[in-house]
């Protein structure tokens, strides 16, 4: 099925516009990691993370196309989404960060692949990379868990560019 449409002709906003009507849609937190072919990790945050299908079942993110990591995440076969809690925003600040290694002094754990999982977030999915798509200024990434588990908790959340919490749902 082809689904590619012909551009919109013109908009009514500039990129600042667009990026502050963005910013009132909350979304969670996650950081997503990987293993380099040297055995060191990396990882990255990222707030762009959605169901696809639950049979198979997938997930996706994106990533800046221009992004140092690009070739590390478009190249390797697996990694793993993190979801941060409430409370791990120092987490989410310093896998956006480049520069020093984000793992030093972090407690993770090892998932069946080798793959960092970071303590005390909400869920994980390690996932197979499954296929890239090239939209815009970005590359969409669609996993296919293989393994996922969960810590019902408090969620930590993006709006309006600042770091917030879901309340404990009973």
């Amino acid at each position: 099925m082809n689904t590619l449409s012909a551009r919109a002709t013109t908009r009514g906003f500039d990129t600042t516009h667009f990026r502050q009507a963005l910013s009132q849609f909350a979304t969670g937190v996650t950081v997503i990691t990987t293993r380099l072919a040297d055995g060191t990790f990396r990882g990255l945050t990222a707030s762009s993370f959605n169901s696809v299908s639950l049979d198979p079942p997938l997930v996706l993110w994106s990533l800046g196309a221009g992004a140092n990591s690009m070739p590390i995440f478009s190249g390797n076969s697996h990694y793993v989404i993190n979801v941060l809690s409430a409370g791990q925003e120092d987490l989410a600040m310093r896998f956006a960060r480049r520069g020093e290694n984000p793992f030093e002094g972090v407690d993770y754990e090892l998932s069946r692949t080798g793959l960092p999982i970071l303590k005390g977030v909400s869920a994980w999915f390690e996932c197979h990379n499954r296929s890239r798509y090239p939209e815009g200024d970005h590359v969409i990434f669609v996993g296919e868990v293989e393994e996922c588990q969960l810590q019902p908790q408090p969620a930590l959340i993006f709006h309006g560019g600042k770091f917030g919490s879901t309340t404990s749902q009973k």
